[in-house]
């Protein structure tokens, strides 16, 4: 079917709205809302003829770059530094074994060559972030497991695109040298991660610095440092996606002006590319190729969720401390998502002879995987004691709004444990001029704050000041209290002075 430009504009239009109504099902139905966004595809391919590969390949990554800067930035340091190893050998040896397994059964199952069959393995071998955390919502599973399921899915992405390039090279090149593509892989993630360390700093830097006309102009530039940090580091031959994630972790954990402006923003923009990448990815598949390879779909999943993924979580994570039942959880979390389904787009563009074959039977692994995977998820976290209560996030969020140039910020500082000001009446608080304390949130109620309120540990606030003496009021809130001296010290301090 062809369509004009309104036509385009309108399939648009529709499919954004079937992708918005679809998240509200996925949530009541516990899967993965890209499950229903690429059978929404599916179902439209079947009145729209659609088979442009590259466009298709390119919205991907661009859809992968903001998914993954919008993940980074909820990232908190503090909670993957105690799992940066882990994640790492996930990322990396667990990916490596899983693409190896699959790979294998792949021969066998689909007839094809050692090449091809490794090449779908590579193809399947890293876990989508966006599946697993729409599915667990807001379950409190253990912060130790949601964080290592983090980091490796947001680091995993490079050894899946690497492996299947490698493998594409060697189909189309058999004379390449192995070990110069490992020495090559090797070198592309150190250049990526010292490029996604220095950009994500200057990103930070010009964020604060910059004094823009409008506030609405700041989540755009942080967006576009993203995409400019994923093609920097691609052009000199650095690992652009995991560029993106680490300069996006950097970025989130820095303190930004306008900083809640900044996450909503890529927090909407995200969904939208996901809604448009699947359904694009939906239609390029048609429900008569996928009953072709049903059965050997069915198997490569089963062996991919039974035995490959669980073999390379458990062989991964060999010494380090995760029982049993948190490597069980971490081995079923695998879900195959955005990257298994662009990645199986590459053979396609490079003219592999059993391209089309591979390119169904991932999307066929992707949706059971899903399917089975993301329905039960949530369910096993349960089984396994591993959840708790449900936490809702937070429903306050201020922010002074500019339409033009200002020199004033709204601030929002929690209070630390053992903050110095933890305690004290407002008026006792000595702050710099032109600053007001304009709201508290404390147990989830919102306090119009008077001179005589006082101040507890862990309460909201959020200051109206100025930008230059922003420093200032954090280090006022967040300044320590210094503990006590005991007698006893000061005997000891008063014998040292004799």
């Amino acid at each position: 079917m062809d369509f004009s430009v309104d036509g385009l504009i309108f399939l648009m239009a529709a499919m954004l709205i079937i992708g918005v109504v679809a998240t509200k099902f996925s949530s009541r139905l516990g899967m993965p809302s890209l499950v229903l966004f690429l059978m929404a595809g599916m179902l439209l391919s079947e009145f729209i003829y659609f088979e442009n590969t590259e466009f298709v390949q390119l919205v991907g990554i661009l859809a992968l770059i903001v998914i993954l800067f919008e993940g980074g930035t909820q990232t908190q340091w503090q909670s993957i530094r105690p799992v940066i190893g882990p994640s790492a050998s996930l990322a990396t040896l667990g990916v490596l074994i899983t693409s190896g397994i699959v790979g294998v059964a792949a021969v066998v199952i689909l007839d094809l060559s050692w090449l091809e069959g490794l090449l779908l393995g590579a193809i399947v071998g890293s876990t989508d972030a966006a599946a697993v955390f729409s599915v667990l919502g807001t379950k409190n599973i253990k912060e130790r497991l949601t964080s290592t399921l983090e980091a490796e899915s947001g680091t995993n992405d490079p050894m899946a695109v690497f492996l299947t390039i490698m493998f594409i090279e060697l189909i189309q090149f058999p004379d390449t040298s192995v070990f110069s593509l490992f020495g090559g892989f090797v070198m592309q993630m150190s250049i990526g991660l010292v490029a996604g360390l220095i950009l994500g700093r200057i990103t930070a830097v010009v964020i604060n610095k910059i004094n823009l006309d409008a506030s609405g102009l700041y989540p755009v530039l942080a967006l576009s440092f993203a995409i400019f940090t994923y093609a920097g580091t691609t052009f000199i031959n650095g690992s652009g996606l995991l560029a993106v994630y680490v300069m996006a972790v950097m970025v989130g954990n820095h303190d930004l002006t306008y900083r809640h402006s900044i996450l909503r923003f890529n927090e909407g923009f995200a969904w939208m590319m996901q809604i448009v990448m699947f359904i694009l990815l939906g239609l390029l598949v048609f429900p008569n190729q996928l009953l072709d390879v049903i059965w050997q779909g069915i198997l490569l999943s089963l062996i991919l969720m039974i035995i490959a993924r669980p073999v390379g979580v458990f062989l991964s994570m060999i010494g380090m401390k995760y029982s049993v039942k948190e490597k069980v959880f971490i081995s079923w979390a695998g879900l195959k998502g955005a990257v298994p389904i662009v990645l199986a787009t590459y053979p396609i563009v490079a003219g592999i002879e059993n391209a089309l074959l591979i390119f169904n039977t991932v999307f066929f692994v992707v949706l059971t995987s899903a399917l089975i995977q993301g329905g039960t998820l949530s369910w096993l976290g349960n089984k396994l004691g591993l959840s708790g209560e449900e936490v809702a996030p937070s429903p306050y969020s201020l922010e002074l709004v500019s339409l033009g140039k200002t020199e004033s910020e709204m601030v929002e500082l929690t209070i630390p444990k053992d903050s110095a000001v933890a305690g004290y009446q407002l008026v006792d608080i000595t702050l710099p001029k032109h600053t007001l304390i304009t709201a508290i949130i404390r147990n989830q109620k919102i306090l119009t704050p008077t001179g005589n309120t006082r101040i507890k540990e862990g309460d909201t606030l959020y200051v109206l000041t100025r930008k230059k003496t922003r420093d200032l009021v954090k280090v006022r809130f967040y300044q320590k209290r210094i503990p006590p001296v005991k007698p006893e010290q000061e005997l000891e301090k008063s014998d040292s002075g004799t």
